[in-house]
């Protein structure tokens, strides 16, 4: 795999700790700026409601832009973001720094996973795909559950803090390590809208949603479901989030090797496994073991639909396929906005932490069903497009 791919998978690393470092710490901050748990939660759903509209807005607004030097502004104005979020006097400063660095996120990923695949062989574009992907699983691992340790152990400012310096290191590195590219010529900015009226793309778009916002009504509230259901400790939090970050890893390693052999099996298949886990989940809440075993499961299937959705996205916006990849990535990040408000209403009516999972389960079928149909409607019109004409011979036309 080119270096270039891996400095923009340590860029991805330092943005993922960042969407996902509110889990971890969720309880900390609700108690330092007195809000409620579903209202801390809402910092996941600002952060996502930024990627929404930052993905497309900075991705048609930067078209033109030498992608380098674009991914190089984009870091920068992440990195701006968490330095405000560090320094937040107040609940509102902290959401304004969320969204600041939210507004990087989907335009990085969206033009970083276009890069990686244009960087590679045919055949490994779904592997350069997850390689950036797994930056965000790495952050799973490593980053989430350090930055839970350093929050709980020195209070949460000091793992924005962690995130700042990863996000200087992985600025420096894309400076230093990933080749000019220039943006794509002849694709204009209506050549880029016109993809996003494609029906295969709009309905990519609508399985990322459902697909992706079962994770999120869930897994915002793992650090409170772990404690107040399971019985796990406070410290024991950095556990699980390290077996949810392994799963991660694990399920997009695979990922990325099944999306370039069957892009199709490799999507429904992971957003079933998904489903299934996360109707598990309900079950296995109440034992420690078992909710181990299920915790890792649920890493593995979410960011085992991550590299086939982008893959597919990007094969049905072929000819303009960076404001799709983008668009994708804020579709994800509004699946990451809803899910955290509907488990806010699960928990407010009083419907019990496990509730979160059979919701995320049934949000999670709609995706898959989507998916089938996708896929379904892509056969169907293989079956009944026209056979090609005979090739004419030099024997032939000669007769």
């Amino acid at each position: 795999m080119p270096i270039a791919v891996i400095a923009l998978s340590l860029s991805g690393f330092a943005i993922g700790v960042t969407e996902f470092i509110i889990a971890g710490i969720l309880p900390d901050i609700g108690s330092d700026l007195g809000v409620s748990i579903p209202t801390a939660g809402l910092l996941v759903s600002g952060y996502a409601i930024g990627v929404v509209i930052g993905a497309p807005l900075l991705t048609v607004l930067c078209a033109r832009t030498e992608r380098k030097r674009l991914l190089i502004r984009l870091m920068a104005l992440f990195l701006i973001g968490t330095v405000v979020s560090a320094l937040a006097p107040t609940y509102g400063v902290l959401m304004a720094g969320r969204v600041l660095s939210a507004l990087a996120h989907g335009a990085f990923f969206g033009v970083a996973m276009v890069v990686a695949a244009d960087l590679v062989a045919g055949d490994r574009k779904g592997r350069a795909v997850s390689m950036v992907a797994a930056g965000l699983t790495m952050s799973t691992i490593l980053g989430v559950p350090a930055g839970t340790f350093i929050g709980q152990n020195f209070g949460w400012r000091w793992a924005f803090w962690m995130v700042a310096l990863f996000g200087a290191v992985g600025l420096a590195g894309i400076s230093a390590l990933v080749p000019r590219t220039p943006a794509p010529e002849g694709t204009g900015l209506r050549g880029e809208l016109s993809v996003l009226r494609r029906p295969q793309v709009i309905l990519v778009l609508l399985t990322t949603v459902l697909g992706f916002g079962g994770v999120m009504t869930s897994y915002t509230y793992i650090a409170e479901m772990v404690t107040k259901v399971t019985g796990f400790s406070d410290g024991a939090v950095t556990l699980i989030m390290v077996l949810f970050g392994v799963g991660m890893f694990v399920g997009n390693l695979i990922s990325g090797r099944l999306a370039d052999r069957a892009p199709n099996s490799a999507m429904c298949g992971s957003l079933a496994l998904l489903t299934v886990v996360l109707a598990v989940f309900v079950l296995t809440v109440h034992d420690k073991t078992a909710t181990c075993v299920t915790v890792f499961l649920f890493g593995a299937a979410t960011f085992a639909t991550i590299s086939p959705l982008q893959m597919r996205i990007m094969a049905k916006a072929d000819g303009a396929p960076t404001l799709a990849s983008a668009s994708n990535i804020a579709a994800f990040n509004l699946a990451n906005a809803a899910g955290p408000l509907l488990g806010g209403q699960i928990i407010h009516a009083g419907l019990g932490y496990p509730a979160l999972n059979w919701a995320g389960a049934l949000v999670t079928l709609a995706g898959l069903l989507l998916a089938a149909l996708g896929v379904a409607v892509e056969r169907r019109a293989g079956a009944v497009a026209p056979a090609p004409a005979p090739a004419v011979t030099s024997g032939s036309a000669a007769h």
